[in-house]
Formats: structure tokens, C-alpha cells, sequence
């Protein structure tokens, strides 16, 4: 449980996205693959526990290798590796009051992760103030794998915003309940930022402000060989058109089940989402802009997301290998808006933990997503299976 889960990786950015506010055309077969950061395909939380009392440094060095069917660089080079990552983190609690903080460095940006200070109310909960994790859908990842899946993408996972969140975790319930003034950079122009957000770039003027989230999840048989978490998550926000000086308003619902049986875990996940921009004459309110990790594209204003998610813990009698777990994870964005063709990815894996190394090794199958080609969550797009094989390894401490 000492490992943490991590994402994509981009190759080297183009000199067109040096800088992140400049509006440019997006080329996706050129632009640098993600990142992300989860917990570890155990899944453990990322809060500080209060019965750790004390502050401890965290950090981890990543390197990422790839091949990509759908560039022919790529295929010709049989491949391509580099440095993906360097972070570091403070975590922990001295009397009662609670910490979690972390800065990246990637090739091509550097970030803040999150960071929230807090306090911890015994098992009244604890509060969180700063940049947090929204709470929202499968917690903490909708995934197993370095690359995620389209909840990611299209904002609604993994996502951290600037605001203040109560939870009270104590089983069988899990609720959550937070207010996020804006999202985590204060600066909706800027693209240098992990998670996905809207984000104004030329005429898509509009930015998230104002969020309420709220999550309510209940867990049966915790403690025994079978446990099964179900809930529900929503959140709605303003929606702030710079241009015209109006607001209009995003929603998002999403139910999930999490059951773990012995060595499996199962995941199932459906969700809504709408964005109701209020744009000046002349700009489609079918499409909004998301940003993050230094570039954008356009999602669907309107649309239902689909996870399906397997995972095994190998037993492992390896002297060198302490955690084995293969996996194969499902997504699926479609009833977009405007009839634009689905979005999907598929990903068969495996992670590896070493003592402080992890390894996942992922074979990518991806139809109409950015980062594929021509893929988007919007218009347009691919109508064939794009392929990536992926190789990150990463030592944590």
C-alpha cells in the first residue's frame, strides 16, 4: 500500500504549445501523451491517517515507453521512451490538524497536483480546505491502469479544484460534501494543470464557478470476504461566460458499485453530464473546452459515460515481487450531444510492485479519444481502434 498509481505520459511537446495560452489548433497526433496520479491498483486513500501523527516527505521518479500503431515514427523507431515524471509531496497530522500537498515536474510543465490543510474531528470527520479531489463516481480512481479511462478525459475523475470539502468516512456510510469556488489554478486560461477543466481558449469563453458536489456511499459486509459499495455522486456548478458577462450552469449525476470478492474487484459505473454555456452569437453551445496538461479539445456538451472495470490480485510467491494485479478496463462516453460518434478505450494490463518500484505494463485500445490520432469527445473523430502498448515504471518513497 506504499505504491502509488499513475498515468500516461506525454512525448515531447511541440513548440506550437510552449505556451499554454496561446490559441492554437490542436494536433493530436503530434501532442504529448498524460499523466495522471492515482493510489496503487489496490486502491488505498490518499488522505493522511490521524493515527500517523507526524509529517513525512513523499515523492517519486517516473519513466514512461511506449508504441503506437497509429504513428508511424512511432512503429518505425520500434518505439519511444524518456523522464515522465518528478514529484514531491508532504503529508501527514500533527495535533489533529491535517496536511497533504504535492508539486510535478514534467518535461514539458510543472504543477501543483493538490495541497489542503485540514482538520481532523475524530469520527465526526474531517475537513479540507485548499485544492482537493472532488468527490464524485468510483473514488479515489474509476481506473486500474497508468492511462485511465474516459471519465478522466472528460473531467469527471481524478479531478482537483480550489474549495472546501466535509467527509465523514466512517463505515458502512461514506458521505462527502463540498463548495469549490473555481478550479484549482484560479485561472481558467491556463493549461498547465493536471486535471481536466473547462478552460477559456479562444471563443470558448467560459469557465466553471460556484460547484457544489456531494456524494453518498454506503458499503455492505465491510470486513468480510465480500464487500460491495454503492452510491450515488452529483454536482452542479455556474457557468461563467466571460464574453457576454452571464452564467449559465453545469450538472453532472453518476451512480457506482465497487464489490470486491477475495482477490477481485469489480467496478460499474454510470453517469450524466450537461453543460449549458451562455455564449455571444456565433459560438456552438454543442461543444466546450476542457484543458489540462498543457493542451485542449473540445467534449460534448451533453452526454452519458459507461465504466466497466475487472481486477485480480495474483497470490505471488516471487521473492523480488511483493503485489501482481492484472486487470482489464472498459469506458465509454456516447449519447453526445449534436450525434457525434461515441468515444471509447479499453485497456488490458498489468502492475507490478518491487519494494519502493511499480511497473505497469498496458496494451491501449482506444476509438475516437484525444490523444489517438483524431480522436475527440466531441465532433468529428476516429471510427477505428487505435493501439498503444505502454511500459511506466516509477520509484515511490
Amino acid at each position: 500500500e506504499r505504491l502509488e498509481r499513475e498515468a500516461p505520459t506525454r512525448e515531447e511537446i511541440p513548440p506550437s504549445l510552449a505556451d499554454p495560452r496561446e490559441s492554437v489548433p490542436v494536433d493530436f497526433e503530434e501532442l504529448p501523451e498524460h499523466l495522471e496520479d492515482r493510489q496503487q491498483a489496490g486502491i488505498v486513500s490518499a488522505d493522511p491517517d490521524p493515527a500517523d501523527e507526524g509529517i513525512r516527505i513523499t515523492g517519486a521518479l517516473r519513466f514512461n515507453a511506449s508504441v503506437r500503431d497509429f504513428d508511424r515514427g512511432s512503429k518505425k523507431r520500434a518505439g519511444d521512451s524518456g523522464f515522465e515524471l518528478f514529484r514531491l509531496g508532504v503529508q501527514g497530522e500533527k495535533n489533529d490538524f491535517l496536511i497533504s500537498a504535492q508539486y510535478r515536474f514534467y518535461p514539458y510543465m510543472n504543477t501543483l497536483h493538490h495541497g489542503w490543510i485540514g482538520y481532523d474531528f475524530g469520527s465526526r470527520g474531517r475537513v479540507k480546505l485548499g485544492v482537493s479531489q472532488v468527490p464524485f463516481g468510483l473514488l479515489p480512481y474509476a481506473a486500474h491502469n497508468y492511462w485511465f479511462g474516459v471519465p478522466y478525459y472528460a473531467g469527471l475523475a481524478d479531478n482537483h479544484d480550489m474549495g472546501i470539502q466535509y467527509v465523514n468516512a466512517a463505515d458502512p456510510w461514506d458521505f462527502r460534501l463540498a463548495f469549490y469556488k473555481n478550479e484549482e489554478l484560479g485561472d481558467s486560461t491556463s493549461l498547465n494543470r493536471y486535471a481536466f477543466d473547462v478552460v477559456r481558449v479562444g471563443d470558448q469563453q467560459n469557465e466553471e464557478i460556484n460547484r457544489v458536489n456531494a456524494r453518498l456511499a454506503r458499503t455492505f459486509g465491510p470486513g468480510g470476504r465480500a464487500t460491495h459499495e454503492i452510491g450515488m455522486s452529483g454536482q452542479f456548478a455556474g457557468l461563467f461566460n466571460r464574453t457576454t458577462g452571464t452564467t449559465g450552469h453545469h450538472w453532472a449525476l453518476s451512480g457506482h458499485v465497487d464489490t470486491r470478492i477475495d482477490r477481485w474487484n469489480f467496478q460499474a459505473q454510470l453517469a450524466g453530464y450537461e453543460y449549458n454555456p451562455k455564449n455571444p452569437p456565433g459560438v456552438s453551445g454543442q461543444t466546450v473546452t476542457l484543458g489540462a496538461l498543457g493542451t485542449s479539445y473540445e467534449i460534448a456538451s451533453k452526454g452519458m459515460i459507461a465504466v466497466g472495470n475487472v481486477a485480480y490480485t495474483v497470490p505471488v510467491a516471487w521473492a523480488r515481487v511483493d503485489q501482481l494485479v492484472v486487470y482489464n478496463n472498459y469506458s465509454l462516453l456516447f449519447h453526445k450531444s449534436g450525434g457525434f460518434r461515441d468515444s471509447k478505450i479499453n485497456t488490458i494490463g498489468a502492475a507490478f510492485g518491487m519494494g519502493p518500484l511499480f511497473v505497469y505494463v498496458d496494451w491501449i485500445q482506444a476509438k475516437n479519444m484525444p490523444f489517438f490520432q483524431n480522436g475527440s469527445l466531441a465532433g468529428g473523430g476516429e471510427s477505428s481502434w487505435m493501439n498503444r502498448f505502454n511500459v511506466n515504471l516509477g520509484y515511490y518513497w
